[in-house]
């Protein structure tokens, strides 16, 4: 037996002890896809090099390392605190934190303050009390089958967020699932699952945020799986920050699924992390859709950042956009793997892909693969890559006027990265994210983040 199918044994025995330690309060319906997912990671176990769609991409790191599952977390803290640690990321949204996978139970998020019919809380608590919409819903979009990470979190998820929109409801707060990492002294694993439901006619901003209170390099992964449901004619605005600790594997699946006329515009950033695998999807399974995928990666030192994503027309007249920038320095390595599949009855699509990368540095390397699979004769599609250095007649101009060499290339390297944080529609936000990644470009793109933990090193006390 390797190495590599011993420390896969300590998921086998994670699941036994869930399984006994949940039988009498899961349903059957979710007993019977836990199992079944489990038994799925055992037929597939963790993809290789050897597999096409992990070609350039080694989870060897993941597969030997013993992780143990993440325990909740009970610590004292006050009421006081975390509302001042929380306010600089949290005001004006409707917030649920959770920490190690765990929701943090802590009264943040007031039940008065949510829109009358909107249901935000925890996965948990909702499986422990039966709930219809997480038996049509979790599990149906996101498929185990074909993905071993996503099989892996199916059996052992316990907590995440749950999130319902009645028809006709316009959320005018966004929703903040925010995610912090402890980085215990032993490596840790924790597997949050997220479902958002989204009403006929209804609008929402998501946003879900994954990152560590101390950025020192511990050793812990996160095994992520969010699912979005965008009912017909609803508009769902998302944004996905990953910023995890310099020694974290961050491996995740964001699955999206639109009803006629449904609009999603979603935005991926991701600064933090040693190996960080994103896996974002869409099927258009309507007439009229509109999807935009955009994405930014940043990355130096020896981070791995690897994003797939497969935009799947299922129906006629509809429209999809994706943009995703690299920001590579030292000896950095990316992957993008963007796949738009038009099926033989979505007539009239509209599609354009496109991903962009600025190398800083010789050492740094991008593989990026656009891809088409088109089945229909009457469609409109474009895609295209682009790896390249600073422009070196924009830095002769910047600093023919006066600006030093340094200065010019973070200037041109800045603008470059800004024009996908621009497009996240809630401004605290995308100011937030614009004004520390000067500080990340200026640091090497190194994954620490001074002004971050100045924010949320307050959330959670230990004595």
């Amino acid at each position: 037996m390797t190495v590599a199918n011993q420390k896969q044994d300590i998921y086998f025995s994670d699941f036994a002890a869930l399984e006994q330690k949940r039988a009498a309060s899961d349903p059957a319906w979710l007993r019977s896809l836990r199992r079944a997912a489990m038994d799925r990671f055992a037929q597939l176990g963790f993809p290789t090099t050897k597999h096409e769609e992990w070609k350039y991409t080694s989870v060897a790191p993941i597969a030997r390392t013993p992780f143990r599952a993440s325990r909740e977390y009970n610590g004292p803290y006050g009421v006081a605190t975390l509302k001042d640690g929380g306010r600089a990321y949290f005001e004006d949204c409707l917030p649920l934190i959770f920490v190690d996978g765990h929701l943090l139970r802590h009264p943040l998020m007031p039940a008065n303050s949510v829109p009358g019919g909107v249901k935000v809380g925890s996965l948990a608590a909702a499986l422990a009390q039966g709930s219809p919409t997480l038996e049509q819903h979790l599990g149906r979009y996101a498929s185990y089958r074909d993905n071993a990470f996503v099989a892996l979190n199916t059996a052992l998820m316990e907590d995440g967020g749950l999130v319902e929109i009645p028809n006709n409801v316009v959320v005018e707060k966004p929703i903040y699932l925010f995610f912090l990492s402890l980085a215990a002294d032993e490596p840790a694993v924790s597997h949050p699952r997220n479902l958002v439901v989204v009403g006929r006619g209804s609008q929402v901003t998501i946003i879900e945020d994954y990152t560590i209170l101390d950025h020192r390099k511990q050793v812990y992964f996160t095994n992520a799986v969010t699912e979005v449901v965008a009912g017909e004619n609803a508009t769902v605005e998302y944004a996905r920050i990953e910023q995890e600790g310099e020694g974290a594997f961050h491996v995740s699946t964001l699955q999206f699924h639109q009803a006629r006329s449904s609009v999603v515009h979603s935005t991926s950033i991701q600064f933090g992390g040693s190996l960080v695998r994103e896996d974002v999807g869409t099927v258009l399974d309507g007439e009229g859709c509109e999807s935009t995928l955009n994405g930014l990666y940043v990355i130096g030192g020896r981070q791995h950042v690897d994003n797939h994503t497969t935009i799947d027309h299922a129906k006629p007249h509809c429209s999809s956009r994706e943009l995703y920038k690299g920001v590579l320095d030292g000896h950095a390595t990316g992957v993008f793997n963007g796949k738009i599949i038009v099926r033989q009855d979505a007539q009239k699509t509209d599609s354009k892909q496109s991903n962009k990368n600025l190398l800083l540095s010789e050492n740094s390397v991008i593989n990026t693969k656009p891809q088409l699979e088109i089945y229909a004769d009457d469609v409109k599609c474009t895609h295209g890559a682009t790896i390249g250095q600073i422009d070196p007649e924009a830095v002769f101009y910047l600093r023919s006027r006066g600006i030093g060499l340094g200065e010019a290339r973070a200037m041109l390297t800045q603008a470059f990265a800004t024009d996908v944080i621009s497009k996240i529609k809630f401004q605290p936000l995308r100011d937030r994210l614009a004004s520390e990644l000067p500080a990340r470009l200026a640091a090497g793109l190194g994954t620490a983040a001074g002004s971050l933990d100045s924010h949320v090193s307050t959330l959670v006390e230990e004595g």
